[in-house]
């Protein structure tokens, strides 16, 4: 086998760690020996030890002399556990295939340059792009501070996500709602508007087997959230916070003793500023964010520059109608060229649907 297809197996290791090591990165080792693979690891929760520690302790044999292909550079500092780069020279392993670097400023090429001072043949960039693919909200989060934002949607391909009269259920089919629970698993937090509550009453939950809930956040800037909607009448179980501009004291304690938590955020242009709340979560070290709310929400997010990638379900069907609801509402821009444009997209079929994968060209943002 040649250096990549070990990086491939050290990729699909990594993301074993899927939604459980947030937020830390992903990260897969395999330790091969005269051509014969010896030990695997990966990081597989967060806190736990990482990648090449879990694959040289699943040694079966001395790891001297072999090869460690990891898909992300080994730290060099103490954290929860010690540097991998210690266990690595310790271990006697002599050549280091490494798919991604570690922007980490406490790591940043520290690691490789460590490695090579002891000796240590180290070969970067195998695989890179899988690599990197593989921790897009870590390199996002531990850069910015503040969460990775993807804002995800079903629609018809008359560009509908609701019909006229206001019915959504289901525009997409079970493979693409069983992909939105996988995400739901994948990322630190699903959030909607108060709009989403109100004509929904959503669950927002992972209802996968031995699946993780994420945090559920609603935006409610005047906290009119109903006392009966199934999200604060689960809350006492599932993670819930409420992102609000109402400083009512007394009309907080309702939900607090419902088990929500109250996040007070500061208002722009009448609405909450999302800009501040991304930064706030990002002080409580949630790296990611599944936007799952309607069209006026997600106008918002983009006018306030927070979204990093866009997830369009595409269903085939037509809804029609002039009053049938779009996944971006607000104003809108006033030509295309003045679009939010997107990039590096991907398309996977899932059953009839399609899910179309892009990232969004942050420099849009500056001319809005």
């Amino acid at each position: 086998m040649e250096d990549m297809e070990y990086m491939g197996m050290a990729v699909r290791l990594a993301q074993k760690g899927c939604g459980l090591v947030n937020p830390n990165p992903m990260v897969g080792a395999v330790l091969v020996k005269e051509g014969r693979i010896i030990g695997e690891g990966y990081y597989e929760r967060y806190g736990a030890l990482h990648a090449e520690r879990n694959a040289i302790l699943n040694c079966r044999e001395s790891p001297e002399g072999t090869t460690l292909y990891v898909t992300l550079e080994p730290c060099c500092h103490h954290g929860k556990t010690p540097p991998c780069t210690e266990a690595i020279l310790q271990s006697g392993i002599r050549r280091v295939v490494i798919g991604s670097h570690d922007p980490n400023p406490l790591v940043k090429g520290k690691g490789i340059k460590q490695l090579r001072e002891q000796g240590i043949e180290v070969v970067e960039d195998v695989l890179k792009e899988e690599c990197d693919k593989l921790n897009e909200v870590f390199f996002h989060f531990i850069q910015t501070g503040k969460p990775y934002v993807v804002m995800k949607y079903a629609m018809t391909m008359d560009g509908k996500t609701a019909a006229y009269t206001g019915a959504s259920k289901w525009i997409t089919g079970e493979d693409a709602r069983r992909r939105v629970h996988e995400d739901r698993r994948r990322y630190s937090a699903v959030m909607v508007g108060i709009g989403t509550v109100l004509a929904d009453d959503p669950l927002l939950t992972c209802r996968l087997e031995n699946g993780r809930n994420p945090l559920r956040i609603i935006c409610d800037t005047q906290l009119h959230t109903p006392l009966d909607s199934r999200i604060v009448l689960t809350a006492s179980k599932v993670p819930t916070v409420i992102a609000t501009s109402s400083m009512e004291r007394e009309a907080h304690q309702p939900y607090i003793k419902a088990g929500c938590r109250i996040l007070p955020v500061s208002q722009k242009d009448g609405h909450l500023d999302l800009a501040r709340l991304m930064a706030k979560l990002g002080e409580e070290k949630i790296d990611s964010v599944l936007l799952e709310g309607g069209g006026i929400l997600n106008w918002s997010a983009l006018q306030a520059g927070i979204v990093n990638k866009v997830q369009a379900y595409l269903a085939p069907k037509l809804l029609g109608g002039a009053a049938g609801k779009t996944p971006v509402a607000g104003i809108g821009v006033p030509s295309p060229e003045a679009g939010y444009f997107l990039t590096n997209s991907t398309i996977t079929c899932l059953g009839e649907d399609i899910l179309i994968e892009s990232e969004v060209q942050p420099h849009v943002y500056r001319n809005h």
